[in-house]
């Protein structure tokens, strides 16, 4: 595999992101179709938006459970098997929320299509990232987490579509979920095994290191808690500017915006297409500027755009802010598969990052909740700047006390001594 950053990628490597990318991509849609239609959900089961948004709590809770689970079967018997087994599971269990006769049964439902979020991203980004050439990661992380704005951001042509346009339930938005499923399903079997695991299988077998040994060393352990410290903030961050705004947008009392479902639905769009120029461009900036020097500087370009972001009254501004705001946002998230992935020892890098990311999701789940509380006694604006400037200062923060490996070729690092599991770079 070449490092040339200008090398065309293998027809393997092109496969294994597409069914990476796919797959985040699906996730996201389906976990965003719940932001834009829970008061519809509300109204049909009788339930207040309150109680109705812990339906993405509830997701988020359980994505440690998949990532746990998924991660340490890759690490044990390869990314391939687990990560179909994973596309399966979410693409039926989202597909029967359509079906789902009351509040308590679309609840369990989304318990359950939390494990199988939490399984696909961590394993994706590490069988992307382990294929990928070194030097092109940069540009290809940021590709890669922007699945997520692209999955948001078709998520709101869904509904355009679907409830705007042709008027159906938003049933209808769970039963087509299924399409994308079964083409990311369909693109994933074609994808061979990753050669760095195989290669660490046999050092492991070699040297007679265990999973436990590789988690239990302290060098590790003590990253991993600073890890899942770090994804809390980003996860804050990430929900924080995106779970409440479509409501805001929405919304008619509690100081919210006052504009039409059409044109809420519009900005959600515009805003989604800056995420997405953001991360890939980021992404590709951090093969220059190393990891966490990207990451703290879109955190603080992040802080001058909150007003234009949640105190505008118009819809220009509300356009010109929501897209600015999420370049920076997902500017700094399209960093993270490669550095998160980069500072994982070879050995546990089926669970080692989607752990660390999940963990940090579930200790952001109750950012929509928290949100909408404050939003019904302090109004909207103030829930979502009450929100976003201390997660802004809290990432720039964590970031510049950690590490980074930018660079680092895999397969070199079981992390079973101090010297093989610390990270190369940064200070």
């Amino acid at each position: 595999m070449t490092d040339s950053a200008s090398t065309s990628l293998t027809p393997d490597q092109r496969n294994s992101f597409l069914a990476a990318l796919l797959g985040w991509t699906m996730d996201a849609f389906d976990y965003f179709i719940v932001v834009f239609v829970y008061a519809d959900i509300a109204h049909d089961f009788g339930v207040s938006l309150t109680r109705m948004a812990f339906l993405t709590t509830a997701t988020l809770i359980m994505r440690p459970v998949g990532a746990i689970v998924f991660g340490i079967w890759a690490d044990r018997r390869g990314r391939r098997i687990p990560l179909l087994v994973d596309v399966c599971f979410y693409s039926v269990v989202g597909f029967l929320c359509a079906f789902a006769p009351n509040f308590t049964v679309l609840l369990v439902l989304r318990l359950l299509y939390g494990i199988g979020m939490g399984g696909e991203w961590g394993l994706g980004a590490a069988l992307a990232m382990e294929k990928i050439p070194v030097k092109r990661r940069g540009f290809f992380s940021g590709l890669l987490q922007q699945g997520y704005s692209l999955g948001y951001l078709l998520a709101s042509l869904a509904s355009l579509v679907v409830i705007t346009a042709l008027g159906l339930s938003w049933r209808w938005l769970f039963a087509l979920s299924i399409i994308p499923a079964l083409i990311s399903l369909f693109i994933r079997v074609r994808v061979r095994e990753s050669e760095v695991w195989s290669a660490t299988q046999q050092r492991m077998r070699a040297t007679n290191s265990t999973f436990r040994d590789v988690l239990l060393n302290p060098v590790v352990l003590r990253r991993f808690g600073y890890l899942i410290l770090l994804m809390t903030a980003f996860n804050w961050l990430s929900h924080g500017t995106q779970d409440l705004y479509p409501t805001f947008l929405k919304a008619t009392d509690d100081g919210g915006a006052g504009l039409s479902v059409a044109a809420s639905t519009w900005i959600a769009v515009v805003y989604n297409v800056g995420a997405m120029i953001g991360g890939i461009v980021f992404g590709t900036l951090s093969e220059r500027f190393g990891r966490r020097y990207t990451i703290v500087f879109c955190a603080i370009l992040g802080l001058p755009i909150v007003p234009l972001f949640a105190l505008s009254r118009t819809a220009g501004f509300l356009v010109l802010g929501s897209f600015l705001m999420q370049v920076v946002v997902q500017g700094a998230w399209g960093v993270i598969p490669a550095h998160l992935t980069e500072m994982s020892p070879d050995t546990i890098r089926g669970f080692y990052p989607g752990v660390t990311y999940q963990l940090g999701n579930c200790l952001a789940a109750f950012n929509l909740p928290i949100q909408q509380s404050l939003a019904a006694s302090h109004g909207y604006p103030f829930a979502l700047v009450a929100t976003v400037v201390p997660v802004l200062i809290a990432v720039a923060g964590l970031t510049l006390a950690g590490k980074e490996a930018k660079g680092i070729e895999f397969g070199g690092r079981l992390g079973t001594s101090r010297a093989d599991a610390a990270p190369i770079g940064g200070s």
